[in-house]
C-alpha cells in the first residue's frame, strides 16, 4: 500500500477487528497485512497502548500447551471506536468529494468562469 496509516486509524483498525471477535495478536496482524505494511512487532506497543487506555482488556486461553493472549473491546473501547468510526465517514467523504466533483474555481480565482 502506497497510502501510509496514521495512528488513529490503526486504532480504528485494531478495535474494529476485536469489536467483531476477541482476537489474538498474530490473528491481528494477519488482518492487518492486507491493509497496511506494519510489522508485527508495531503491533503489540499499539494494542499495550489500548489496553492502557481501557480500549480493550487482556485475557489468557491455553492452546495447545501454551497461553494465548486475547484482545477483547471494553465499553470504553466501544465508544472510542464510535467516534473514529465517525471520524472516518467524515474523513472519506470529504476525500471523495475532492476527487468527484468539478472543479469550483478557476486559475484567476473566479467561481465557473
Amino acid at each position: 500500500m502506497i497510502y501510509p496509516i496514521s495512528a488513529p486509524l490503526l486504532d480504528f483498525l485494531l478495535l474494529s477487528i476485536v469489536r467483531q471477535q476477541d482476537s489474538y495478536g498474530y490473528q491481528i496482524s494477519q488482518q492487518l497485512k492486507s491493509v497496511s505494511n506494519m510489522k508485527d512487532s508495531t503491533l503489540y506497543p499499539i494494542l499495550r497502548r489500548l489496553s492502557d487506555n481501557n480500549f480493550v482488556i487482556t485475557y489468557d486461553q491455553p492452546f495447545q500447551g501454551r497461553n494465548r493472549k486475547y484482545y477483547r473491546i471494553t465499553e470504553a473501547g466501544e465508544n472510542q471506536w464510535q467516534f473514529l468510526k465517525n471520524e472516518w465517514q467524515q474523513h472519506t467523504a470529504t476525500i471523495e468529494k475532492v476527487i468527484n466533483e468539478k472543479r469550483i474555481f478557476q486559475e484567476g480565482g473566479n467561481e465557473n468562469e
